[in-house]
């Protein structure tokens, strides 16, 4: 196992997550995929691979625990993250993994190809604009808008009882007391090895 390997292994085992070597086999191809596309299609600013494995791969694997239901839906996916590295480590779970940026979404296709990833659906497309056959019991978004913005737009998404799993950085305490009508948790989350700020916002709707 090389050092990109052992990093994410150890990281993986911190954070409690089960997995096994096809899945991290997986998830490593996966990163060296963007690495390989982002010199064509700057999908990310981030150019290392074991800064890739730390503030891609570990810190969407951050959400894992908090994920519910079988059918999640990641809204603004850019690069497949944090969809394609929880899809990996949930092969039960159905997947859709939207954004409106076709050069993005064209990636994340070949992705799935690439990795044999059968649940995960790539759509092109503003969320505004989406009308799902069935709705989700988990919305996941990643540094995509202000909490306001992410319920307004989402929300419809849902089933009843269903929750919206949205990642930032710093806590954002305005946001979550503008949030009416719903149960919100905060969550400080821990990207082993690092010293990030990190946090997950839980808003439970209904």
């Amino acid at each position: 196992m090389d050092d990109l390997g052992i990093r994410l292994s150890e990281g993986i085992s911190a954070l409690d997550i089960p997995s096994t070597q096809e899945q991290q086999r997986k998830l490593l191809a996966f990163l060296r995929l963007i690495d390989k596309w982002n010199r064509v299609y700057n999908l990310t600013a981030i150019r290392d691979l074991r800064t890739g494995v730390d503030l891609h791969l570990l810190d969407s694997l951050t959400v894992w625990p908090y994920l519910r239901g079988e059918r999640i839906i990641d809204v603004g996916t850019g690069a497949g993250l944090p969809g394609i590295p929880l899809a990996i480590m949930s092969g039960s779970r159905h997947f859709v993994l939207l954004d409106s940026n076709a050069k993005k979404t064209r990636f994340v296709q070949q992705a799935v190809i690439e990795l044999g990833l059968p649940n995960v659906e790539v759509i092109t497309t503003r969320v505004e604009d989406y009308r799902p056959e069935r709705a989700f019991d988990t919305v996941v978004t990643r540094a995509y808008a202000s909490l306001a913005d992410i319920l307004a737009k989402t929300r419809r998404l849902l089933i009843p009882r269903g929750v919206i799993l949205a990642q930032k950085g710093q806590l954002p305490e305005k946001e979550v007391q503008s949030v009416k009508h719903c149960t919100v948790r905060t969550h400080k989350l821990t990207i082993p090895g690092l010293d990030v700020e990190r946090h997950l916002v839980e808003i439970a709707i209904g």
